[in-house]
């Protein structure tokens, strides 16, 4: 097949795991006679120093002109002064809503092999296979007034948390739809005791629910939650939360895998979350680690396994998808580590050793 793919590599490790991507891509190209068409573009902080904004016109227009996109990461100290009215998450927020990619899907998978590589006890990790869907383009981070200002007793600040029933509806079908295809247990995570959107949320999840009966529906306060997921974690199956508490609650996730640099995304459109095909954005969790840029240690598998959910959600390329799957799980179970999952031993792979490992694998 031939297929258009707008890679935005970002800032900071962006490009460094976007680079491994790439090989993994062309390997897959290679073996199952694929050709894809790799358009590349700016976003975040690179952007604001090349265009003045965080997603120039020009990227917007190379991504809707493509079939998928895989990105890095975006920001880093150089743009963070709070006072600064254009910030690299902005160019986050504007693709997600130009392009209308309203649910962010996560998996969290235990690796065998790296069971020991969390602070956890390694019998809490047993059996842990969860997935987690984020609502991504409304609540407090677009909710409007959203504004800072000086006043006479001091400088305030207001962000507006609004839901309608269509954002949260559509949400809710796609958790409830995904959760019959797995265990059909599904954990709605709310703040309904102090939250209006709260209130509304989890009463829509009640009567959808009837439309599913197949699916157990199960309501968890977002503070609880974020506690269970440590204490219980095999507990949960399927979790769809708002924005905000999605966005926290999946970084929390990154515990059970060994670390943010396992763990993949897909933010999906109407089209591609009903059809397993269409416009898909795809990266890690993990941000921009400005720390340890242009050092060649940073863990690409989080990116691999994201051009994996590409080829799986966007192409609809299953057996590509699951080579490489399984060429991640092989060079883990063959011992090689990168420092974040190295469990206190001395790492025995770059960045681009674990590239070449998996594309090699595959």
């Amino acid at each position: 097949m031939d297929a258009s793919i707008a890679i935005l590599p970002g800032d900071g490790v962006g490009p460094e795991v976007i680079s491994e991507s790439i090989k993994v891509l062309d390997a897959v190209a290679s073996k199952f006679k694929h050709n894809f068409n790799l358009t590349i573009g700016d976003i975040g902080g690179c952007a604001i120093d090349k265009y003045g904004t965080a997603l120039p016109d020009i990227t917007l227009e190379k991504c809707s002109n493509s079939d998928a996109i895989l990105m890095g990461a975006v920001g880093g100290p150089k743009w963070d002064n709070p006072s600064n009215k254009i910030r690299p998450e902005d160019g986050l927020l504007k693709i997600r809503k130009s392009l209308k990619l309203f649910a962010n899907i996560r998996p969290v998978k235990v690796y065998p092999s790296l069971i020991n590589a969390t602070p956890l006890k390694p019998e809490i990790l047993k059996n842990v296979d969860i997935l987690v869907i984020r609502e991504l383009t409304g609540g407090l981070y677009f909710g409007k007034p959203k504004k800072r200002w000086d006043t006479s007793k001091g400088r305030r600040g207001v962000d507006t948390l609004k839901y309608s029933e269509h954002e949260i509806r559509r949400i809710l079908k796609l958790a409830f739809e995904l959760s019959g295809s797995r265990r059909k247990k599904l954990t709605s995570v709310d703040k309904q005791n102090v939250l209006e959107t709260s209130r509304l949320w989890r009463e829509i999840a009640i009567e959808m629910s009837s439309q599913y009966p197949e699916v157990e529906l199960n309501h968890m306060l977002v503070d609880n939650a974020a506690m269970q997921l440590i204490r219980n974690p095999s507990d949960f199956d399927v979790i769809v939360s708002e924005n905000t508490f999605g966005d926290i609650l999946t970084d929390e996730t990154a515990v059970l895998s060994g670390s943010m640099g396992m763990l993949p995304s897909a933010s999906l459109s109407e089209a591609s979350s009903s059809s397993s095909s269409g416009m898909g954005l795809f990266e890690p969790i993990h941000g921009s680690a400005p720390d340890i840029s242009g050092q060649g240690i940073a863990n690409p598998i989080g990116s691999i396994l994201s051009t994996a959910m590409m080829l799986r959600l966007s192409f609809n390329l299953n057996d590509e998808a699951l080579a490489i799957e399984k060429a991640v799980e092989g060079i883990l179970e063959d011992g090689y580590r990168t420092a974040d999952i190295s469990m206190g031993s001395q790492a025995n792979a770059d960045t681009s050793k674990i590239g070449d490992l998996i594309s090699g694998a595959i």
